[in-house]
């Protein structure tokens, strides 16, 4: 399923100068408000877990997905590379599986790391604030790519409607409006958050079970569909 050449060009294609630079910029930003909080409000578990929650996990997570996942495939269906890539023999499964990986492999490692660096300056970790978001960045990361991968192959607008998705609906809808709550891939991952740690601190409107159930069908379903869409793009030809 993963193939290796697919990987290095998809890599290639996130990790260009632009998009790399755009890639650093949240993560960069995190990291200067961590340091800011610690230096005058000093020690502060509450603190830690708003900042790791409302910003790292309900803004930067969420965008840097909409970057790494519609920017593994949204640019070469948009300005029809993509045909290159189907005219080799290779599963169209394939190329949707090996671009998720490399997907989240970025996601990951924009979100995930600069989180956990973030609750070290922060809280030094204290009631394992760090590694409960470090955790749920993790998952969120997951999520995240297979939803914004399967709209890069439906929609021209992935990025604009990734971006409303992600700042509108995670941000605002996912934090503030309790029914909205159970349908944000933010609430799920704080699900996991809230086992691991923050004791009393970190709260989930969601279930953990009801959580991991929905995070495994989501990315399960996206991924498939997105390979579906992709089946149904034809190259001149083809029958």
């Amino acid at each position: 399923m993963y193939n290796p050449t697919v990987a290095r060009l998809t890599q290639r294609a996130l990790l260009g100068r632009r998009r790399a630079a755009i890639l650093f910029v949240l993560p960069a930003l995190l990291i200067l408000i961590s340091v800011a909080v610690r230096v005058f409000d000093g020690v502060d578990d509450q603190i830690a877990s708003d900042v790791l929650g409302g910003f790292a996990l309900a803004t930067m997570v969420p965008l840097i997905g909409v970057i790494a996942g519609t920017g593994a495939i949204g640019p070469e269906i948009d300005d029809g590379s993509i045909v290159y890539l189907l005219s080799k023999p290779l599963k169209r499964s394939s190329i949707i599986f090996t671009k998720l990986i490399v997907a989240i492999a970025v996601t990951m490692a924009f979100s995930a790391v600069p989180t956990f660096i973030a609750g070290w300056i922060l809280n030094g970790n204290g009631q394992q604030i760090a590694i409960a978001y470090t955790v749920a960045a993790l998952v969120a990361s997951i999520a995240y790519s297979a939803l914004f991968l399967l709209l890069g192959t439906v929609s021209r607008h992935a990025v604009v409607i990734g971006l409303v998705y992600a700042l509108v609906w995670e941000t605002f809808f996912g934090s503030l409006v309790e029914g909205a709550r159970t349908l944000s891939v933010q609430q799920w991952s704080l699900a996991l958050a809230k086992k691991i740690g923050g004791d009393g601190i970190i709260a989930s409107d969601v279930t953990l079970p009801l959580a991991v159930i929905l995070l495994v069908g989501v990315t399960v379903a996206a991924t498939w569909f997105a390979g579906q869409k992709l089946r149904t793009l034809k190259l001149a030809g083809e029958e």
